[in-house]
């Protein structure tokens, strides 16, 4: 059963309120949600899962702990980051349910897309597994 997403809102005001906040000059976020387009479609490469031309019903999605915080403490090391908080979903998901939440913060622009696009594809091809349901 999924989990409910915690808030954006709340996420940044706790963020803003975090000693680092004094040196973080922007905030990315990103939430990655179950799509209908299987992977094999949507990134033009080879899966087990769901083939393209046929649509995703949901997933199977977890992830190893260690990990993900292996993965945090690695961005956070990242020159310029000041700031970084996931939350990952896990269990049988939808289409449209909320895999995951990354927030992001840095000193500079280029520095904190840099270390979200980072994150966040460290996440999905070292951290987690999904497993595609046809619809």
């Amino acid at each position: 059963m999924a989990q409910q997403m915690p808030s954006i809102d709340t996420w940044l005001a706790e963020a803003k309120a975090d000693p680092s906040f004094r040196a973080c000059g922007m905030y990315l976020i990103h939430n990655g949600t179950v799509r209908e387009t299987p992977k094999a479609e949507a990134r033009g490469v080879a899966t087990d899962g769901v083939q393209p031309g046929h649509k995703v019903g949901g997933m199977t999605f977890s992830y190893d702990r260690s990990k993900v915080d292996a993965a945090i403490d690695a961005t956070r090391a990242l020159p310029g980051i000041g700031y970084v908080r996931v939350w990952l979903n896990e269990g049988e998901l939808e289409v449209g349910d909320d895999i995951m939440l990354v927030l992001i913060g840095g000193d500079i622009r280029p520095r904190v897309i840099d270390a979200l696009q980072s994150l966040v594809g460290t996440i999905k091809n070292e951290c987690v597994a999904e497993i595609e349901h046809e619809a």
